[in-house]
């Protein structure tokens, strides 16, 4: 059994700010009021609030596509490349996806950048996520449930 002791931690930010330097360690984590999850990554070029992106071990995103693999968050805002922010793991959470997705939806990786939808494709399922709503045809987002997801390009058929 492990012993855990350490501060609180205290945060200067909404989920939303976007940091031109890095404010906190990569891969810091911080709950809001509701209990969601966060965790304070790097961002990538063409990131939009909303996106999906894949995490590696040093915390460096990729925008989510298909047969991608590692650990998978959702971008708070536009976290382009050189810049740093906040990225839902768990939780209620709006996330972008293609226009057929259903209310209820499984949860694939797209070959469009950070986007996802429902249409099964063999490999690309993201554990951890599902559909809560269907995709609101003026935001191209829908609502989400996610448990730490993580993509592992495998089949589970």
């Amino acid at each position: 059994m492990a012993y855990l002791t350490g501060p609180a931690q205290l945060f200067e930010a909404d989920t939303d700010t976007i940091d031109s330097t890095k404010q906190y360690e990569l891969g810091t984590r911080a709950l809001d009021t509701s209990g969601n999850e966060y965790i304070y990554l790097q961002g990538v070029a063409s990131t939009l609030e909303n996106s999906w992106v894949t995490m590696d071990e040093a915390h460096l995103t990729t925008l989510a596509v298909a047969d991608a693999q590692g650990r998978v968050a959702i971008a708070m805002a536009a976290i382009v490349a050189d810049k740093y922010g906040w990225y839902q793991i768990y939780g209620k959470a709006t996330g972008l996806c293609l226009a057929s997705f259903a209310d209820n939806g499984k949860v694939y990786l797209t070959s469009t950048a950070g986007s996802i939808d429902d249409a099964d494709v063999a490999g690309d399922v993201v554990i951890g996520a599902i559909g809560r709503s269907a995709r609101d045809t003026d935001t191209g987002a829908a609502t989400f449930e996610l448990n730490y997801p993580i993509a592992q390009d495998l089949a589970i058929d």
